[in-house]
């Protein structure tokens, strides 16, 4: 698997997260959901630091990835 196997699209609005796959057109380029859309909130680790992401407000997410992965 490769990195670009698998996207994970970050919305503010669960319309936007599921409009997304279909304005890049990812069905073409071989991508299917691979999970619910839903809400969720973020956080990067930075080594032992733990960054909140997006002023910590929830986010609608969803990840495709390519068929056979």
């Amino acid at each position: 698997m490769s990195e670009d196997d698998r996207i994970t699209i970050i919305a503010e609005s669960f319309e936007a997260a599921a409009l997304e796959f279909h304005r890049r057109n990812l069905a073409s380029e071989g991508y299917r959901m691979v999970g619910p859309i839903s809400m969720q909130r973020f956080e990067r680790m930075n080594g032992p630091k733990r960054e909140v992401l997006f002023d910590g407000n929830p986010m609608f997410a969803v990840t495709f990835a390519k068929e056979g992965n």
